[in-house]
């Protein structure tokens, strides 16, 4: 093999000419000096146009390449400047390297693929780089890869959902696609502004095509979605119903333990000081502690519940008849989900019902909300739509939050998050 084609592949550069290669040992630093092939010089570094030479520019400059071995490599060669009808003097682009960027097409594939396997400090110490620098990277390559690809192709049924990924109320719009079960669409923000930024991006033509879309059940959500895509069937997402009916529970559990509470203060106290070992506690004080204890026993499924969580819930329904009814309240609601659409079309109508004559605040409420949402309730069954893809899209985002810990921008969250579940996930450099 020829020394040229030798370090060409070392260095992970196509088109380019290697001209030679110094070891500098004070820095140990490998340099490279090469140019670009004779058909990739004087090209406008934006659009890839060939142009007129303009001037030298500012001398030979150096790219950042993937380390040989332990030893860092850099590619140093001139950086002239050419004439461009469309965007006038800039610097001429070079065919290792994006256009005005430090590092070589192969450095950056790599951190990107290291980004959506790994964290972020990580990348950071194998590669030594800047923790700013990985965010940069990762929203280059992903605007290579949207420009290379139409990730709104073929979309019909998605999911709408908002998901929190920083302190400070800061918000995530997402969006995801029901067939592909992908990532299509993030934005930062939860406000109109922000969904018809989506339908914008859609443009007419393809929200017409679409047929299904499932939400959380916000009203600005459905009000757009009704403008935007009137043919689409509107389904409210079952997971977040039944999330309603979960928090109007624990509402009601809050209210017993407030209660329990209440009577432990108003019950007399034995004695002064600290109470003895053999002192037996006060039974609003001891109601209290149950009560609290008994959460996750009222939020968990029937068949999930452990031994002692069921003897919890055996409890409460011999001493606590209100919360054992807003149990079962929350137990029924999540069974109409899992009926046929025959079947939980009168089924959500009962519930509603009992909802209604039941005489606790929480769920009266409640049901006012289901029936508001009732025909999106019933095409969620009817269509077997559900948010259950875009939860754990969210769950997800959630996780890469944590791996990328250190991120400033919403853009590079963005960025990660759909080079990882987009659909079209980074390759090392020279694998399939």
């Amino acid at each position: 093999m020829r020394d040229v084609s030798l370090w060409q592949g070392l260095l992970g550069v196509e088109k380019t000419v290697v001209e030679r290669v110094e070891f500098d040992e004070d820095a140990e630093l490998l340099v490279a000096s090469v140019r670009p092939a004779k058909r990739q010089g004087g090209r406008c570094g934006v659009c890839g146009r060939r142009c007129p030479g303009y001037d030298a520019g500012a001398g030979r400059r150096r790219w950042r390449a993937l380390d040989l071995g332990t030893v860092r490599a850099v590619l140093e060669a001139d950086a002239p400047r050419v004439r461009c009808r469309a965007h006038g003097v800039v610097v001429a682009s070079v065919p290792w390297a994006r256009h005005d960027v430090g590092h070589t097409y192969a450095f950056e594939q790599t951190v990107a693929w290291l980004a959506t396997q790994s964290s972020k400090s990580m990348v950071v110490e194998l590669m030594r780089i800047a923790w700013r620098t990985v965010g940069s990277i990762i929203t280059r390559v992903w605007a290579d890869v949207e420009a290379g690809h139409d990730r709104f192709a073929g979309l019909r049924r998605i999911g709408i959902d908002e998901i929190s990924y920083k302190k400070g109320h800061k918000y995530l719009m997402v969006v995801v696609d029901h067939d592909a079960r992908r990532l299509v669409w993030a934005a930062a923000g939860r406000t109109s502004a922000t969904v018809d930024e989506f339908f914008d991006l859609l443009g007419p033509e393809r929200c017409a095509e679409i047929t299904h879309v499932s939400a959380d059940g916000a009203d600005f959500i459905d009000a757009i979605v009704a403008t935007r895509c009137p043919a689409a069937v509107r389904a409210a997402d079952p997971f977040h119903v039944v999330k309603w009916a979960t928090e109007a529970l624990d509402e009601v559990r809050r209210g017993a333990w407030n209660d329990a509470r209440a009577l432990a203060r108003t019950e007399p106290r034995l004695g002064r000081g600290r109470p003895r070992a053999d002192t037996p506690p006060r039974p609003g004080n001891e109601r209290a502690r149950t009560l609290k204890g008994v959460r996750y026993s009222l939020w968990k499924n029937p068949e999930n519940l452990t031994e002692n969580q069921r003897v919890k819930l055996d409890w409460i329904a011999a001493t606590d008849p209100k919360l054992y009814r807003a149990y079962l309240l929350k137990e029924a609601l999540r069974v109409v989900f899992q009926l046929p659409h025959s079947e939980a079309v009168e089924a959500l109508d009962r519930w509603i019902n009992w909802a209604r004559r039941c005489r606790i605040p929480a769920f009266v409420k409640l049901q006012k909300s289901i029936a508001k949402h009732r025909d999106r309730i019933l095409a969620a069954i009817e269509h077997n739509l559900s948010n259950g893809l875009i939860e754990s899209t969210n769950t997800k985002i959630r996780l890469i939050t944590r791996i990328a810990y250190g991120f400033k921008s919403a853009e590079a969250l963005i960025a990660l998050a759909m080079l990882s579940l987009g659909g079209h996930r980074p390759a090392l450099p020279n694998r399939k």
